[in-house]
């Protein structure tokens, strides 16, 4: 059973209503509840071990955030990733991804570059295996950015990437989907560690928005083709 699926605490120091929506919250951030699934209330509620006064609290407070759709007499939905929400995450994204890699070249200490090697050696090794599932291969990657971030030495910067890491999990899990990518992923990967090793600033930053171009392609592409198959269905 997945930690997030275990019914919640009931000492959680703070309000139930807001602990069942930062649940559901992650799970969609998480692509646990995937786009498109239907939010049943008695379900969930079972599941999380709460009355559905909560649950449907939590709902109204996602449909505000635009995470979760109400479709006449269907009931509310994950609502679809867009295009815009895609590129609003991923400009602020490539924007603080290249001021931490600047500050990683700066700051990180040896053993700090050992533990990104090491995690980018994980990955990889994650890459060749078959039957790696999404949500390992999605942790794998956001690990090693993580460690990049943690090199840093900026607590401010760490905060804010850490509240963007949750938005951005939702983007990653569409581009791991595909294959091809994980192995352009691993090669990325290397080459920001030799960067960061060599403490090449421009280098770093050139690998780094090559990474986040090359995520963004990615990820529209995979939109495309959700289209299409949409587009089919209706046809």
């Amino acid at each position: 059973m997945k930690e997030s699926d275990r019914a919640l605490n009931p000492e959680e120091y703070m309000p139930l209503r807001e602990v069942v929506f930062l649940t559901l919250r992650r799970q969609i951030l998480r692509g646990e509840l995937r786009p498109g699934e239907r939010l049943m209330e008695i379900s969930l509620a079972n599941r999380l071990g709460v009355s559905r006064t909560p649950i449907r609290e939590a709902i109204r407070k996602l449909e505000n955030e635009g995470l979760v759709t109400m479709i006449p007499r269907r009931g509310a939905h994950v609502a679809a990733i867009t295009r815009q929400e895609l590129n609003d995450v991923l400009e602020v994204r490539k924007s603080l991804d290249v001021l931490a890699i600047r500050k990683a070249c700066r700051n990180m200490t040896e053993q700090e570059m050992t533990v990104l090697r090491s995690a980018a050696e994980s990955f990889a090794i994650l890459v060749e295996k078959k039957d790696a599932d999404l949500t390992t291969l999605g942790e794998a990657d956001e690990h090693f950015h993580e460690i990049i971030y943690q090199g840093t030495s900026n607590r401010r910067l760490m905060q804010i990437l850490g509240n963007l890491r949750e938005q951005m999990y939702r983007f990653r899990v569409e581009y791991l989907k595909d294959k091809d990518i994980r192995q352009t992923l691993v090669s990325e990967h290397d080459a920001i560690v030799k960067a960061i090793e060599k403490r090449d600033e421009e280098e770093a930053v050139r690998v780094m928005e090559l990474h986040i171009d090359n995520q963004y392609r990615a990820i529209n592409h995979a939109l495309d083709l959700r289209d299409e198959g949409g587009r089919h269905e209706g046809s």
